[in-house]
């Protein structure tokens, strides 16, 4: 089944507004926090706010130094913008599976991209609300080149390398999945013990 078409400018708009809402979420949700609201865990086995942004922060570093590298590259190189937004085959499936609700589907998190401590320090979310900014300055600079045809390796499969379209889209339902579920914590929700959250 083909995909439908869409400008780039549209989908980077949507990318753009995407990460700012998160933004607006970081600094009037998750800034304001003390250390103790920061490292709550709802339960068991369950993720605190801090814990859920410094998974992000994790993720973010492993793929934010590769993408800003390709995307200069593709600049030196002289690429031109493309009108419409080519998606490849796995990264659309990956971005579904991201905005999958967690009470229908959980995901497990690689262990080398599950938070470290249990007792984490304010400067988690500084770190996250940076990484936010440069996805943002990356969107932007996007504009200017093909985005399709850059790719981005996958820091667990090298051999799986998605479009920067596809990479863009994937990271953006990533975080809103991950911001989602702090935000259930710090709102005091619970879930059923066997929908476990600690989770990509």
């Amino acid at each position: 089944m083909s995909q439908p078409v869409t400008r780039t400018a549209d989908f980077l708009d949507q990318l753009t507004a995407d990460l700012q809402a998160m933004r607006d979420i970081t600094m009037r949700r998750f800034r304001p926090l003390t250390d103790e609201q920061l490292n709550r865990r709802p339960g068991p086995g369950k993720w605190s706010v801090g814990q859920c942004l410094e998974h992000l922060n994790i993720i973010g570093g492993h793929y934010l130094p590769v993408m800003t590298r390709r995307l200069k590259q593709a600049q030196e190189r002289g690429s031109r913008p493309s009108e419409t937004v080519k998606h490849g085959i796995i990264g659309p499936r990956l971005t579904a599976a991201m905005r999958t609700p967690a009470s229908q589907k959980a995901l497990k998190a690689p262990q080398q991209y599950a938070p470290s401590g249990s007792r984490l320090p304010r400067t988690v979310v500084e770190v996250f609300s940076r990484q936010i900014d440069e996805l943002l300055q990356m969107v932007q600079q996007a504009r200017a080149i093909n985005a399709n045809a850059v790719r981005i390796p996958n820091p667990l499969i090298p051999l799986i390398r998605l479009r920067l379209t596809d990479q863009f889209e994937f990271m953006v339902a990533h975080i809103q999945r991950h911001v989602a579920q702090a935000e259930r914590v710090l709102d005091g929700e619970t879930r059923p013990s066997h929908l476990s959250e600690s989770l990509v």
